[in-house]
């Protein structure tokens, strides 16, 4: 599809309101299957969180896509600014390691301009969060995502999730604890 017919996503920045967002892998592959390359992504999530540009309330990285809820903490930092800062440098090194390896993959993440992608074309879902009632059910869905796809049994058995951090009532502005993802229990 050329570039000037392709549908951009319109995003609302209102500040105060909360936003959900999904984003998909390259023709939604589970591109996130490796261990090593969800904790790279969560640690990159935990550096921009770390800035305080987006308060990140509740998170899930999942095989072929990644689920945030997001609260805007600076109004001169948009959403879509935060989303170019945590994908694509994320991308370019993965992409970059899978060269230098030949990985199998490649092929597979090949556009029509011949060009490597990680990232399904589009801008994914965004939603902004209005009442307390769509708030929680966004914050149990993201965190129900891995039990739903039977991934584990219990939400706080996902290892890439903010559901382990809340559950042990952790201290501190994020919800996110890189320290946990060099544990393999």
């Amino acid at each position: 599809m050329s570039q000037s017919k392709r549908r951009h996503r319109v995003r609302c920045e209102a500040p105060g309101e909360h936003r959900f967002l999904t984003f998909s892998c390259h023709q939604r592959l589970p591109l996130f299957s490796n261990d090593q390359i969800k904790t790279a992504f969560a640690l990159r999530l935990a550096e921009l969180s770390i800035e305080q540009t987006q308060r990140l309330v509740a998170w899930v990285i999942m095989p072929e896509h990644v689920h945030l809820l997001l609260l805007p903490r600076l109004p001169e930092i948009s959403v879509d600014r935060f989303l170019y800062r945590l994908k694509r440098p994320f991308a370019y090194e993965i992409l970059e390691r899978w060269r230098e390896l030949d990985a199998p993959i490649l092929p597979r993440i090949t556009d029509a301009d011949g060009r490597h992608r990680f990232w399904l074309r589009g801008g994914g879902y965004d939603r902004n969060i209005y009442t307390q009632k769509e708030f929680e059910e966004k914050f149990d869905y993201i965190h129900d995502n891995p039990v739903r796809r039977g991934l584990v049994d219990r939400p706080t058995d996902w290892k890439w999730s903010s559901a382990r951090w809340y559950d042990q009532k952790r201290a501190g502005p994020h919800a996110i604890d890189p320290e946990e993802w060099g544990n393999t229990e």
